[in-house]
């Protein structure tokens, strides 16, 4: 049987055909950019861009509560003030602390430390998973602590030698380089901590998502829906292992540091501010200032926090840290925190040591390196401060 075309089949071919040639790039033809192509001559193109926008809109930003004081007292002055106002952009913390209910569930030895796997409660309902790593060679207990913050990836698991199958590992990997082991060879212990959000303390439809999935776009969101931050709850964690540290009488809670790597370093950073129990601090992969990192880049939504640039940039979190000691180190290729305002923003914090007479307690890494942790100068610089 002979099939009949219509006139309207044909019409239908012919719009098909000509679909057809409308979508084929002529050759060497520009490839499409979007509705303003052809008409870049017509518009304001710089208007149409969200970034710039937002770059003019920081040069406006009143910052009023970044530093200016010429003396100690006042710069003491400033602190006592900023410390109120970045807990408040945090969302605040409980008014009580709840029952730390700590629990060991193993313990491992290893040639040249002890490895303990722990938890903790950190407020009502919510449980942190740590590692306790203490050094077989070093000076007797107790020992200085040094809390272990990594970043985005698998977690904790990642900075204590375990690799992606629970194994463990002996040669350290890239970006963190183990370095809660690290922090052990030099003679401290380790306490290191789970992020919220990240490894195992993920829901359960991030997890099948795979080892390396974080939940932060959820929980994070979540936060700021209810007024609060995900570095806000983060840093609260940190604070609740200083208190862990001091149940345990192997550890030195007056000696405690704090070291974390990007996102880590992000915790570090604010933990150390406004936690006057950590007395030494090392921030890797972080340090910048929110301008030329996360209001540039796309970043995650862990860390933000509203309002901020209306009183402080980063270098002016990280000057309440003074005069406690402040190591920062970032590689030169780090596509992230771009190196040029790594350099900037640490020597705003310097100035702020320095009007506190401590400016030697303040020192700057760069590395040939990308985004990753290098600890060269800034182990020894934390067990120099912690001895």
């Amino acid at each position: 049987m002979i099939a009949v075309m219509t006139r309207r089949d044909l019409g239908r071919l012919a719009v098909a055909g000509a679909g057809l040639l409308r979508n084929r790039p002529a050759r060497g033809a520009a490839k499409y950019a979007g509705a303003l192509d052809g008409f870049e001559g017509k518009v304001d193109m710089a208007g149409f861009d969200p970034v710039r926008y937002t770059r003019a809109l920081y040069e406006a930003a009143p910052l009023r509560m970044t530093f200016r004081a010429r003396s100690r007292q006042q710069a003491e002055e400033w602190q006592t003030g900023l410390r109120g106002k970045i807990a408040e952009l945090l969302g605040g913390f409980p008014s009580g602390r709840a029952p730390l209910q700590a629990q060991t569930l193993e313990v491992r030895e290893f040639p040249a430390y002890r490895r303990e796997k722990f938890v903790f409660v950190s407020r009502p309902g919510v449980w942190v998973l740590g590692y306790l790593l203490t050094p077989k060679a070093a000076a007797p207990a107790p020992h200085a602590a040094v809390i272990c913050l990594p970043g985005h990836g698998r977690g904790v698991d990642d900075i204590v030698g375990v690799d992606e199958q629970g194994r463990d590992r002996t040669v350290k990997e890239d970006y963190a380089y183990d370095f809660a082991i690290q922090v052990v060879e030099h003679g401290l212990a380790a306490v290191a901590i789970e992020p919220m959000a990240i490894g195992c303390r993920r829901d359960a439809v991030t997890a099948k998502n795979g080892l390396k999935a974080t939940a932060c776009q959820p929980v994070a969101g979540a936060a700021l829906l209810l007024g609060q931050t995900m570095i806000g709850w983060r840093v609260y964690d940190a604070m609740r292992a200083v208190d862990w540290i001091e149940t345990r009488n192997e550890l030195d809670a007056g000696r405690v540091g704090c070291l974390g790597i990007s996102g880590g370093g992000t915790v570090t950073a604010f933990a150390a501010a406004l936690e006057p129990r950590i007395r030494a601090a090392m921030v890797s992969g972080y340090l910048n200032t929110f301008r030329d990192s996360i209001m540039s880049l796309s970043h995650c939504i862990d860390n933000y926090v509203p309002g901020i640039l209306n009183w402080a940039e980063l270098y002016d979190v990280a000057g309440l840290i003074a005069p406690r000691p402040l190591f920062a180190e970032s590689g030169e290729r780090d596509d992230i925190f771009p190196i040029a305002a790594s350099r900037a923003s640490f020597a705003r914090v310097k100035k702020i040591y320095e009007v506190f007479g401590a400016g030697d307690l303040a020192e700057q890494e760069v590395f040939d390196g990308p985004h990753s942790f290098w600890g060269k100068r800034g182990l020894p610089f934390l067990a120099r401060h912690l001895a």
